[in-house]
């Protein structure tokens, strides 16, 4: 049986300390602020983001090199006979066409995975990946899996600033003002490659309101209702405060009533970049039959 190795990147929400703990790889997503480059995780923190941000420096997200690709897959190939490379969305970044390019060069011991997920989702693909390399899956057959897996799962979230999007130029400035002087919460969603808008909240707790029913509604409809095997997985991500998204957990528990919710992290900062301080998100993926 093969030894096949699990890679991905840190829009997946995975930390260094957690990679180890999971004994999964992650590739740091490199970030420019003003002139210079920092590695999420490596040598920028949430904090320091954060305070970069505030202050209203320039962020701007990036591909890993090749070089730096590569370097992680020659290393980790020293020990594994191959390994599967799970990146964000290829709807929201250049660097899965990236990896599949270089994955040419590998002789098949590389396997990269186009299932257009990214933060919590990503993450679960990761553990899945784990889960199906244990019970003896070779890259090749858990990267068809994956990708045939890949719309088992929904993402909402509540944005509490308009400022990002349009700083990104994501919307109009026009659409902004009046977003702000109406104080709507949009919430959004990443299903499948695009992040689209989904709803208008007048206030948080309607905006939470309409993410937990979104999350409802493609439970019964797509993934084969609210059963006893409970056979989702339901998670909370957020960008800079904690405590909301714990108070935002409490809600969710009492919504799901028996559901273990897996996390409650940070959006990577890739994400976060683009849509600023205070949002909530919640996700769910459906659980893999193996």
């Amino acid at each position: 049986m093969a030894k096949v190795a699990i890679v991905t990147d840190s829009n997946s929400g995975i930390t260094q300390k957690q990679a180890k703990e999971y004994g999964i790889f992650v590739l740091p997503m490199p970030f420019t602020i003003g002139e210079e480059t920092f590695f999420e995780d490596i040598s920028l923190t949430q904090e320091q983001f954060y305070e970069k941000l505030k202050t209203g420096e320039d962020i701007a997200t990036s591909q890993p090199s090749p070089e730096a690709v590569m370097e992680l897959w020659d290393q980790v190939l020293q020990e594994y006979d191959e390994l599967v490379h799970i990146p964000m969305s290829s709807g929201l970044s250049g660097s899965c066409q990236s990896a599949v390019m270089l994955s040419r060069e590998y002789d098949g011991r590389v396997q990269v995975v186009n299932n257009q997920r990214i933060s919590v989702t990503q993450r679960q693909s990761a553990f899945d990946a784990k889960l199906l390399a244990a019970k003896g899956r070779n890259a090749g057959e858990i990267r068809e899996f994956l990708e045939a897996d890949k719309f088992n799962s929904s993402i909402y979230i509540m944005l509490d600033t308009l400022y990002y999007l349009k700083k990104g130029g994501r919307i109009t400035p026009a659409a902004a003002a009046v977003g702000t002087m109406l104080r709507l919460k949009p919430v959004l969603q990443i299903q499948g490659e695009k992040l689209d808008a989904f709803a208008k909240a007048r206030t948080s707790n309607h905006g939470k309101s309409v993410m937990i029913n979104a999350i409802k509604s493609d439970i019964e409809n797509r993934f084969g209702g609210l059963t006893k095997e409970q056979g989702v997985w339901l998670q909370i991500a957020y960008t800079y405060d904690r405590e909301a998204a714990m108070v935002f957990k409490e809600e969710v528990e009492r919504a799901f009533a028996g559901y273990e919710i897996q996390v409650v992290d940070p959006l990577s900062l890739s994400v976060a970049c683009h849509i600023g301080p205070g949002a909530l998100a919640l996700a769910c993926a459906k659980k893999i039959s193996v």
